[in-house]
């Protein structure tokens, strides 16, 4: 019953890595869908986040209008952190849920948890294995412009709001090369799986 953490930059091709994973048998636990869940209309986290950012962050139907609240916090790291105190606890908390559950209904399940903040919030739970996609910033640049629409500037500073890919690396057990094709990446994920089952 391995726990797995998958983390990686944002556009470094951790959904491919989980996707493939899934394919293989895995039980992805995916903290952004926590996220989004946890913020849905009428949760006191949404409700912490009007208090903290005011009104206009939230859509007239109720919801939480996320291009608002990202250019309140992205490029300050003061009030990135004042949002991450609202949200993280919430969702480790949903997360431990998903994954008891998922051990639950199979005691010999591969869970993985898809979560980009790993090393800003969940570095210190007890994980069999972490594993890292991995891209140059400069791909992942790329990447958010063409494939994501965003400017150079804005891509950058999503880039730039998260931490340095040195130290995602540094606590990495695997290091998935996604900085190639599609077909490289899926390559180093059936072997990682071969030996997630040996474990």
């Amino acid at each position: 019953m391995p726990l797995i953490a998958l983390t990686g930059g944002i556009a470094s091709g951790k959904s491919t890595i989980a996707a493939r994973l899934s394919e293989r048998g895995a039980t992805i636990v995916d903290a952004d869908r926590i996220v989004r869940d946890v913020q849905a209309p009428g949760t006191p986290v949404l409700r912490r986040i009007a208090e903290e950012f005011g009104s206009e962050v939230i859509t007239p139907g109720g919801e939480l209008d996320r291009p608002a609240l990202g250019s309140r916090v992205f490029g300050s790291p003061e009030r990135l952190a004042a949002l991450n105190a609202i949200v993280h606890p919430a969702v480790r908390a949903e997360s431990q849920r998903r994954f008891d559950e998922a051990f639950s209904a199979d005691p010999h399940a591969v869970v993985v948890y898809d979560v980009p903040l790993l090393v800003e919030a969940r570095v210190d739970d007890p994980w069999d294995l972490i594993v890292v996609a991995h891209a140059p910033a400069s791909v992942r640049r790329r990447r958010l412009v063409e494939l994501r629409g965003m400017t150079e500037t804005a891509a950058q500073e999503r880039i730039d709001a998260q931490v340095p890919d040195e130290q995602r690396l540094a606590i990495a057990d695997e290091v998935i090369d996604t900085s190639g094709t599609i077909a490289h990446t899926t390559e180093q994920v059936d072997a990682l799986w071969e030996r997630i089952r040996a474990l």
